[in-house]
């Protein structure tokens, strides 16, 4: 007898997800410092701008609880282009409402289509990606996740902040990210029927991948906004502070790949073990180390490659834990907990930064991922 022959790969499908969340990074990294600095070039005060900024983190939880009935109802591509048209359509709102107060239901409107681009496309990438080549799959997703994150900035360098270039550059980017998006459409996932369990219910099924999302979120977002003022508190000037975060950022791009292709081949939950282990390590190392050093780089770059690893394979474990309305469900749970950790991470880290300067910063970090480490560690040793 010939063994069963193994699923075919559609690439269409799996080019139009990626394509997604290429939107997604690129439109997070470009519009959060373009929009702040916008609005403060309109004389908004900063505490205005952090609340505004804040609207975005309640779309995603407005959305997420409905995502599922709404691709049930109207199917993962067209709700895909809708999202992509209403965030190109809002970007370019911001530069045109001069009215302050408009920017908040703007802003809910263009987190909420950012939203419903991350959600779908990790439901969508999920369920075409062949299960023995699942991690291989989610992680060239997170490289590209990661490529987008740096390609914001990287476009606000080459055309400014001012102006209207930035928001007709980052509209041409998310209209570029509908053509896969178009010619996958076709072979998008389907949902026949309702989850039969809710968000809540879904977390505590499977804690080791959704909690990933939410340390993720909270330790990545904080490196990210406190890593260059903790080099310029330890000495370094402006330039050898930005070339830190651009190391640490490198170690995002580069490590997923390798990542994913482990997670197929390993147990996924102790592999996320080592990952938030390591992470931890890495966190208590960082201010041992001389601030300009070669080994501070490599510390940088290894700890935020590993920590962003949580995420890469605990959306692969997903993957492998769910399907149907039950995996749309769960990304939807995932997402919801990586927003609450882009909440949650920068004000516990400035806390501690500021309670204990500068290495509050660090220590912070290995506060959540200890924390992780003992979750995921308990849930391992129950299920032996």
């Amino acid at each position: 007898m010939h063994a069963p022959a193994a699923p075919a790969v559609n690439i269409a499908s799996i080019a139009a997800a990626i394509g997604a969340i290429s939107a997604v990074g690129f439109g997070l990294a470009l519009s959060i410092p373009l929009l702040a600095l916008e609005l403060d070039s309109r004389g908004i005060s900063s505490a205005w701008i952090g609340m505004n900024t804040a609207v975005g983190g309640l779309a995603t939880l407005a959305i997420a609880p409905v995502i599922t009935k709404l691709v049930g109802r109207l199917g993962a591509g067209p709700l895909l282009m809708g999202a992509i048209l209403v965030a190109a359509v809002s970007l370019l709102g911001f530069k045109v409402t001069s009215s302050f107060l408009l920017w908040f239901p703007l802003r809910f409107m263009f987190g909420a289509a950012l939203s419903v681009l991350f959600i779908i496309s990790e439901f969508w990438i999920n369920a075409a990606a062949p299960p023995g080549k699942r991690g291989l799959v989610i992680g060239i997703y997170g490289t590209v996740l990661s490529c987008g994150f740096a390609g914001g900035p990287a476009i606000l360098t080459l055309v400014g902040t001012t102006g209207w270039p930035p928001y007709l550059a980052g509209a041409a980017m998310f209209g570029l990210a509908a053509i896969p998006v178009l010619i996958g459409a076709s072979s998008a996932p389907v949902v026949e029927k309702e989850s039969t369990g809710g968000l809540f219910s879904l977390m505590l099924i499977a804690p080791a991948a959704t909690l990933a999302a939410f340390i993720f979120g909270a330790v990545e977002t904080g490196l990210i906004n406190f890593l260059p003022l903790y080099g310029l508190r330890r000495g370094l000037d402006d330039g050898q502070a930005a070339l830190l975060l651009t190391i640490a950022e490198l170690g995002n791009v580069f490590l997923q790949l390798p990542l994913g292709l482990l997670s197929d081949r390993v147990d996924r939950r102790k592999l996320l073990l080592v990952c938030s282990t390591l992470g931890f390590g890495g966190a208590l190392l960082i201010p041992s180390l001389a601030a300009d050093s070669w080994a501070m780089w490599a510390t940088v770059f290894l700890t935020t490659g590993i920590v962003c690893g949580l995420y890469t394979v605990g959306l692969a474990l997903l993957g492998a834990r769910f399907d149907g309305a039950r995996l749309a469900t769960a990304n939807a749970a995932f997402v919801m907990l990586y927003s609450l950790g882009l909440t949650f991470g920068p004000t516990a880290v400035g806390a501690g930064m500021q309670a204990v300067d500068p290495h509050g910063f660090a220590w912070s970090l290995a506060g959540f991922l200890i924390f992780y480490s003992v979750v995921v560690a308990g849930q391992i040793w129950r299920d032996r």
